[in-house]
């Protein structure tokens, strides 16, 4: 991690989720506490156990990207084009040639086009492997999903997709981070993306992380995760860049920790994480008691919640700030899921609401007593500095963090809720 020699702020965000498409939705369902889990409807989920996603229902391409041909690309690629011409509208920026020549995007994913690989998965046994559709197998590719972003907003820069699983936004908005403040970009794209399919939901119901019903991250009677879907991407804009054409700021991005746990593919290591948060608050110049909200991992599987609160607690003690989980609402949208757990730490600063940890109705005696996880509803409350937590398999860790620019105009504090 390079030092930060250039500030970066978040001045614009797009999304494509299950509870709410564009960052005024998207806020106003985090709000209200709504659930985007459904019954599954993009493949027959009749041979399992488990029938329930976090679909993007309403998701139409067509009505929203501008320059690529939605037929061209795979799913997961069109939401992060779709995501990111969101994120671009938000911003209001012009991007000229000059900022195009450097402007890139750097998308993260957990199975990248795995709906692609279902089809062609059909087609082999129909078939067999060498009279699969060519047009099919060109979607293919993760590295599509990033330069779906490039193509759709003419970015000549660094275009990447980083395939670190469910940690992989974190890792793209901190390395997107990195080329902005060491001057190499004025403007990034960053984010991720990924899609509700049969490869990924029979996966994880092998491996029993399934929830048999809901999430419930830090209940008691949590069983597991929902396999979702959506696209979250920030663009990242250098500060003085920024302050120069008027834009709006909706948080600066003050550092990131990574680290690895080197040690299991799927069990992760309470230490490594504290590890990563430390190098996270270093890394942004902050101390553990400045953090005034969490948005955590929070699968809502019983492993991972213990080790979680497990590394919190090593790091904050007793002094430990709220902690929910937006997974409670969208279910666990793979590589995208720190990315919409960025945006929720930049509107948590820019509105002053703690986000909610909703089906939440019994704490899990296991995870000790002390810890504010915002069960049921969001409530207002002064949010400086907020933490974001990326854990996914192979133990890679990314922690961002957030925080309010000091000449930002700051809201009142509402209600008890909201």
């Amino acid at each position: 991690m390079p030092a930060r020699t250039r500030r970066v702020v978040v001045t614009g965000i797009g999304c494509v989720s299950s509870i709410g498409t564009g960052v005024e939705n998207f806020t106003e369902g985090i709000k209200s506490g709504r659930s985007g889990i459904s019954e599954i409807r993009s493949f027959d989920s009749s041979d399992f156990s488990s029938h329930l996603g976090g679909e993007v229902h309403d998701f139409a391409p067509e009505t929203i990207v501008h320059t690529i041909d939605p037929a061209d690309w795979g799913r997961t690629a069109q939401i992060a084009a779709a995501a990111a011409r969101l994120a671009l509208q938000d911003s209001g920026i012009e991007l000229s040639e000059d900022l195009r020549l450097t402007a890139g995007a750097i998308i993260g994913t957990t199975n990248g086009e795995a709906p692609t690989v279902d089809d062609l998965t059909g087609q082999w046994l129909d078939r067999g492997p060498g009279l699969m559709d060519a047009a099919l197998v060109s979607l293919l590719p993760a590295g599509n999903i990033a330069a779906a972003v490039s193509v759709e907003l003419g970015l000549h820069g660094e275009t990447m997709t980083i395939p670190t699983a469910c940690s992989a936004a974190n890792y793209a908005i901190g390395s997107a981070g990195d080329k902005i403040a060491s001057g190499e970009a004025d403007v990034m794209f960053a984010g991720g993306s990924d899609s509700v399919n049969r490869f990924t939901h029979a996966g994880f119901l092998s491996l029993g992380a399934i929830s048999n019903g809901v999430g419930r991250p830090f209940d008691r009677n949590r069983t597991g995760i929902v396999t979702a879907e959506g696209g979250a991407v920030l663009m990242l804009e250098e500060y003085e860049h920024a302050v120069r054409r008027g834009a709006h700021i909706y948080a600066e991005l003050l550092g990131y920790g990574l680290s690895c746990d080197a040690h299991h593919i799927v069990h992760p290591d309470a230490d490594s994480i504290a590890t990563c948060i430390r190098r996270a608050h270093a890394h942004s110049g902050i101390d553990a008691s400045s953090v005034d909200y969490i948005s955590a991992h929070g699968t809502g599987t019983p492993t991972n919640d213990v080790t979680e609160v497990t590394a919190t607690r090593s790091v904050f003690g007793d002094a430990h700030p709220p902690m929910s989980s937006i997974k409670s609402m969208l279910g666990h949208t793979m590589g995208a899921a720190s990315g919409f757990g960025a945006i929720a730490c930049c509107k948590a600063i820019e509105e002053s609401f703690l986000p909610p940890t909703i089906n939440l109705e019994e704490v899990d005696p296991e995870l000790g007593p002390g810890i504010d996880y915002v069960a049921g509803k969001a409530r207002g409350a002064r949010v400086n500095i907020a933490q974001n937590h990326g854990f996914a398999f192979g133990g890679n860790n990314a922690i961002t963090i957030f925080g309010a620019v000091a000449d930002q105009p700051v809201p009142a504090v509402a209600g008890e809720s909201m």
